[in-house]
């Protein structure tokens, strides 16, 4: 794990909150879980979000902001995150919660160009979706967001998801 998330310390990684634990993290991950959630989405997971996973199945991290090469509707330099969605269905906010990918494509017009993964602060108006279109469902997706209130624009995020995670930044580093 340490050469997925190079630099990054997962033990301290989470938020610790009921609203997390209400929301976000589901129980712990199993091998069979991954497999029913990759059948049902017609997608293969990125090892990074399995890994990330075992740690905690979804949540809310410390570090909420990315960078971006172009502005958003959100900010010029960078998206925020509210949280990383759970692998599984019991919560919410996991892949197949009640406020999964299905529901961003078919509730909000989202384009279905992979799995949406995490939501922003908008509260439904831009989301981070691990994009399959350049690899196919079993290959490496980069990560993009996808900014409703611009006409659904995509901007590329980072390379991979294990590139997301260790290109999150605290609040103070865009001050």
């Amino acid at each position: 794990m340490n050469t997925l998330f190079k630099g990054v310390d997962l033990s301290d990684f989470w938020e610790d909150s009921d609203y997390a634990r209400e929301e976000y993290i589901d129980n712990p991950l199993t091998g069979g879980k991954v497999a029913a959630v990759e059948e049902q989405l017609g997608y293969k997971l990125p090892a990074a979000y399995v890994a990330l996973s075992k740690s905690q199945n979804g949540g809310i991290p410390k570090r909420t902001n990315h960078r971006t090469p172009t502005p958003t509707s959100w900010s010029e330099n960078h998206i925020a995150v509210s949280g990383i969605y759970s692998i599984g269905d019991s919560k919410p906010c996991s892949l197949l919660g009640s406020f999964g990918s299905k529901f961003w494509c078919e509730e909000w017009g989202y384009p279905p160009i992979g799995i949406y993964f995490a939501d922003c602060p908008s509260a439904g108006h831009d989301m981070l979706c691990l994009d399959y279109r350049a690899c196919g469902p079993s290959g490496e997706p980069s990560v993009v967001h996808v900014d409703q209130e611009l006409d659904y624009r995509i901007t590329p995020v980072a390379e991979s998801f294990g590139a997301f995670i260790r290109g999150l930044e605290f609040d103070e580093a865009l001050d």
